[in-house]
């Protein structure tokens, strides 16, 4: 009975039974998202296979090809020091992949759970947790990550430590938000009701239904966190040389402009496509998952 009143409706049943499917096949339809996808999945499979290209080593330096343009030798040219640009331009993307997908991961980690406390306790434990969450958005990101990196010391690692920190009052905002909505909900006071107790409430009736936000978030997210990073690299708190960066390799080229452009552009460039990426993909997910849709 049920299939028939779907299929004579249009309805595919099997859309209407699962939620996932009907969030995909929207997700497919919008273009711009799956073009955010692609150039995602195209830098991340960069990234995992720069073992195995047949590429020079990024640190391998030529003295006899400095500052050279892209030729069949060197298909992006060379550095100020006769290294591959294309290979550094690889194995950078594993830096700034990273440390998007890292700063991200500790930002959740630490955020969510105080955005659930938070929201679902309320009284003095919100206002404490909101207070201190203030504190920190009433500085910038950028300059939080800057200060935080520069006290921490220079390296990938303590600049996704940093950028992790600094992205944490996003989502400790933006869980406290959905849980003080949810939890007035008729199937969470039911669970009070019944005796549940307060993990399982919180693991089962409202995780669940903050996740689709925080996912969204996550990668809006993601993209920022790439951007901080160069930022950082440029100003010599994050990747190390001779470790590649985009950041750190842009940060070089600013001083052959004129003389070697190509050392500039193909960073720029990497770095421009990849925050795109996870932005479109973003802005899909965000119209995907919004339930006034479905």
């Amino acid at each position: 009975m049920t299939d028939a009143t779907s299929t004579d409706a249009g309805i595919d049943p099997v859309l209407a039974a699962k939620p996932e499917n009907r969030v995909w096949k929207k997700l497919r339809a919008h273009r711009s998202a799956m073009l955010g996808g692609a150039l995602v999945v195209f830098f991340l499979l960069v990234a995992l296979a720069a073992p195995l290209l047949p590429i020079p080593d990024p640190a391998a330096t030529d003295w006899g090809a400095v500052r050279k343009p892209p030729s069949a030798a060197h298909w992006l040219g060379t550095d100020e020091i006769g290294r591959d640009i294309l290979s550094r331009m690889i194995w950078g993307a594993q830096a700034s992949l990273l440390a998007g997908v890292i700063s991200v991961a500790i930002a959740v980690l630490l955020g969510v759970p105080l955005g659930l406390v938070a929201g679902f306790f309320g009284g003095w434990t919100d206002a404490v947790i909101s207070r201190c969450t203030e504190a920190l958005l009433a500085a910038p990101f950028l300059i939080l990550a800057i200060a935080l990196a520069a006290f921490l010391g220079p390296s990938l690692t303590n600049a996704m430590i940093a950028i992790g920190i600094s992205a944490t009052p996003i989502f400790i905002r933006l869980t406290r938000g959905q849980v003080i909505n949810i939890k007035s909900e008729d199937y969470v006071e039911s669970a009070r009701a019944i005796g549940l107790p307060t993990p399982r409430i919180l693991s089962r009736y409202i995780l669940p239904n903050v996740l689709p936000p925080i996912l969204v978030q996550a990668t809006l997210t993601i993209a920022t966190a790439i951007i901080a990073e160069a930022a950082l690299s440029f100003l010599g708190l994050g990747q190390q040389p001779p470790a590649p960066s985009w950041g750190s390799m842009l940060n070089t080229a600013k001083n052959f402009l004129n003389q070697a452009p190509w050392m500039a552009l193909w960073p720029g460039i990497s770095i421009f496509l990849v925050v795109l990426g996870f932005n479109l993909l973003g802005d899909g997910l965000r119209d995907a998952l919004d339930p006034r849709e479905h």
